[in-house]
């Protein structure tokens, strides 16, 4: 997902595109909506019904993959692969290289000369690879798209013999974090998946669901003709309040959007009997454009770079006249209902990105030619009070009981039994044919002129996703009914679904001698098929120093508590047990914040030691593996990315240093990164590889975001609301997978919490009773405690609470499990409690 908006150094207004639209009138600039029924490529249209299954031979794939690639004995790179290619970019492809050697991969850009800062070298090591998928461009069997371990993908085509050969040689590498899925059918991978049942049983949410389908089926953010999509949900854009319970609150999904209005039924269905195409190339069809195009996109991001670029490109040199840009979600609805030409659905960002309905870059979009009034933000309904509470009430809605309930029929038309054949006639639901997979076969068109003629169609007017469904898709459990299966089943709710039901039991680990202060999650099971991993379990760490490794099973039907919990014995004994206290610096007092634990669960990672090292222990061997200093002061905390790739570490120095922990278990820290910016001491970091982030909190009052792989400083955050002339430290940060950052700040008149989306808009602040000892997010939920005792869970979005809970003891520390099933607080008197739905 796009969350974070970086600075343009390019950037421009498009003054000229303004004026050349106010300067040329609006009749000449009518465009129609319509694909061009005149074009001839009676010659590339496939007859019959296409075999429209993507993948390569296992046998081949096998054959390739298990040859022997000679990495030398002397260590050295060798080149394995050379083909050239296309890096294909929203609405271009740059022509290039391809390389893949024994420990990376390249392309290489060989476009004509351009200013360095505009070229599209990449360079990655193999071990960064994470998914691989086979994709179409331009309806062609003959692209793939590169998942990065940090959440960047990339969009490769090549020609179909190529492109499997180049599949092939990295399979046969053996990348360590790679999880291709062998080279099924996007329907046999959504099978292989499981995805559609832990979707049944409300494992994953609806809008995780319906990712997840757009990338299986081919939709992909590299691309515009193939962005991923989305469907209206809501048909109510006019009351003062959403209502959720109310049905008619929501839109039919059951119809294509063409025809949710009854009234264009007639109309469709008699533009689809009465069309005849006299050379019998051209099939029937209800609509002649598409639910998801790359006008459509550019349509709703205009107000976002490079989405504005490509628009006015689009436009040829100007921005589109004021009433027909994207200025009001009523409005927009109601012109969907109004005419069935057009059946745009939506783009995932009007799930999660608030800021593509604000026009933060002031472009000049013209004047609306009734009320004379100018285009600027986005008019929302009466219902939402800013772009933020839009994006927050909208993504509620996908997940309401209402949408679950119904949703399987809308996949049912996009991606299921209803896109194609008789089902897909009988339900209005058929395209141009040009927008099928297999109906155009582009390298039977010998004239250059023909070809780029239908592949400038395709790319503008859409393409239709691979059919992952040929039965009808099953129906979501109702909430209830997920939680009766999940209590009966290994998979524990989330916790923030199920807030009334929530129980807390208390482990004792350790006693109020020596309490403990860090708590880590559980580890996630390795990804590659060439990963190991301990067994689940948590790590502790005492204030002195003893470190602990408790097995942990969130789910036991056999136990009373639902979990198992079992405290590690050698703990106990002075002589078995493990302990790295003996290299703190008598200044610093072992917190949270100085610890953290390596995604296999082999590695401790620490900080606060007298020679300002990091250090990484091993967990295994019971000793100190790598000591590495770049600091100049004592280092005060450290934090880990979920994609244990990097790490962030903050020192009294007043800088951070971001680490390379990729071969954490073979090689020493990297440092690739150091921040500067702080003019105190920084007290509290936070890092999300996936947003390229690094948010560091100081004792000067001021939160700092910068990039992870540039550097680039980006803003300030300042806690909203705190007196003027008090001294204010930062003390905790948190990072949610929606992008908010959320931090505690103290100062000697108060306690407070604030919330900050990724790219520097509050949305929420509020004081609080203690002093905060830990943040953690579950969801769209910031978990607070404090030294009373008290542990509150609030909405990330306006702060308000949802659920607490008073534990009367000082709390050290909070940990969220995966998938939020448990949270896991320790307390001042050595003992931890956990948090969760019961079985019972």
């Amino acid at each position: 997902m796009r969350l974070k908006l970086c600075p343009n150094l390019h950037f421009s207004r498009h003054t000229d595109a303004s004026n050349l639209r106010d300067n040329t009138g609006w009749l000449s600039r009518a465009r129609s909506e319509e694909v061009p029924l005149s074009l001839n490529i009676s010659s590339a249209a496939v007859r019959g019904d296409a075999d429209d299954a993507d993948y390569i031979p296992e046998e081949d794939l096998r054959n390739l993959s298990e040859q022997e690639i000679d990495g030398g004995t002397d260590g050295k790179e060798k080149l394995v692969l050379s083909q050239e290619c296309h890096l294909v970019t929203l609405m271009s492809a740059v022509k290039g290289r391809f390389d893949i050697t024994t420990t990376h991969v390249y392309f290489h850009d060989l476009s004509p000369v351009k200013d360095d800062l505009d070229r599209q070298d990449f360079k990655w090591p193999l071990p960064s690879l994470r998914e691989i998928y086979l994709r179409r461009y331009n309806l062609r069997r003959s692209a793939l798209e590169i998942f990065l371990i940090d959440q960047t993908n990339y969009f490769l085509n090549f020609t179909t013999k190529t492109r499997n050969r180049v599949v092939s040689r990295l399979l046969g590498l053996r990348p360590p974090n790679l999880a291709y899925n062998s080279s099924r059918s996007p329907a046999d991978l959504l099978r292989a998946s499981g995805l559609t049942q832990k979707w049944v049983n409300h494992e994953i949410t609806n809008f995780e669901y319906l990712m997840q389908l757009n990338t299986i089926a081919g939709r992909t953010y590299n691309d515009l003709s193939q962005y991923p999509v989305f469907p209206w949900i809501i048909a109510d854009y006019t009351s003062e309040e959403l209502d959720l319970n109310n049905p008619d609150t929501f839109r039919d999904l059951s119809k294509p959007i063409g025809v949710v209005n009854p009234r264009n039924e007639a109309d469709v269905k008699m533009k689809y009997d009465s069309f005849e195409d006299p050379s019998g190339t051209i099939a029937k069809f209800h609509y002649g454009t598409h639910y998801s195009n790359s006008a459509g996109v550019l349509h709703y991001l205009v107000r976002v770079e490079p989405f504005a670029s490509l628009h006015i490109e689009l436009q040829s040199g100007r921005f589109d006249v004021a009433d027909r840009q994207f200025h009001s979600i009523p409005q927009t609805w109601k012109l969907l209902m109004d005419n069935p030409n057009d059946v745009k659905e939506l783009i995932p960002e009007f799930f999660y990105f608030p800021e593509f309905l604000k026009n933060l870059n002031q472009f000049d979009l013209g004047l609306l030619q009734g009320t004379k009034d100018r285009v600027n933000d986005v008019d929302l309904p009466k219902w939402a009070s800013s772009a933020e509470d839009f994006i927050y009430k909208h993504r509620k809605a996908l997940e309401s009981e209402h949408v679950s309930a119904h949703l399987h029929e809308w996949i049912d038309l996009i991606f299921g039994c209803k896109q194609k054949g008789p089902k897909a006639v009988e339900a209005l639901n058929v395209f141009y044919y040009c927008s099928y997979e297999g109906a155009v076969d582009l390298d039977a068109i010998t004239n250059p002129v023909e070809r780029e003629a239908v592949e400038g169609m395709i790319n503008n007017f859409g393409q239709t996703p691979s059919q992952l469904l040929k039965e009808p898709h099953p129906q979501r459990l109702s909430s209830s009914e997920a939680l009766a299966k999940m209590l009966k089943s290994e998979r524990k709710p989330d916790i923030t679904m199920f807030l009334n039901k929530l129980t807390p039991i208390t482990v004792e680990v350790s006693n109020d001698k020596d309490p403990v202060v860090f708590v880590s999650g559980p580890r996630s099971p390795p990804r590659g098929f060439l990963q190991t991993a301990l067994p689940d379990c948590l790590v502790t760490v005492t204030r002195g120093g003893v470190v602990g490794v408790h097995s942990w099973l969130p789910y036991d039907r056999y136990n009373n508590r639902g979990f198992t919990f079992d405290t590690d014995p050698t703990m106990a004994h002075p002589k078995t047990r493990r302990s790295v206290s003996d290299s703190f610096h008598p200044s610093i007092s072992p917190n949270s914040q100085l610890f953290c634990v390596s995604h296999d669960g082999k590695m401790l990672i620490t900080a606060g030691h007298w020679d300002c090292s990091v250090r990484v222990y091993s967990l295994t061997k019971n000793k100190t593996l790598v000591s590495v200093i770049r600091h100049f002061d004592l280092v005060t905390c450290v934090a880990l990315d979920q994609c244990s790739w990097y790490l962030a570490s903050g020192s009294q120095d007043c800088t951070v240093v971001v680490w390379d922990i990729s071969h954490l278990s073979s090689a020493p820290l990297r440092p690739v990164q150091t921040l500067y910016g702080h003019d105190q001491p920084v007290t509290t970091v936070a890092i999300a590889t996936e947003l390229d982030l690094v948010a560091s909190g100081s004792k000067d009052g001021t939160v700092n975001i910068h990039s992870i792989h540039e550097g680039q400083y980006l803003r300030t955050l300042y806690p909203a609301g705190c007196d003027l002339g008090v001294s204010t430290e930062i003390t905790y940060l948190a990072i949610s997978a929606q992008g908010h950052v959320a931090f505690a700040a103290n100062s000697t008149t108060n306690h407070s919490v604030h919330v900050f989306s990724v790219n520097g808009e509050s949305v929420g602040s509020k004081y609080v009773a203690g002093r905060v000892t830990g943040l953690a997010t579950a969801g769209d939920c910031l978990v607070v405690v404090d030294d009373a005792g008290d542990l509150t869970m609030s909405r990330l979005l306006g702060l308000y609470p949802v659920f607490d809970i008073p534990l009367h003891i000082p709390i050290q520390d909070v940990v969220v499990t995966p998938g939020n099933s448990h949270l896991l607080v320790s307390l001042q008197d050595g003992n931890i409690v956990v948090i969760f739905v019961p079985n019972s």
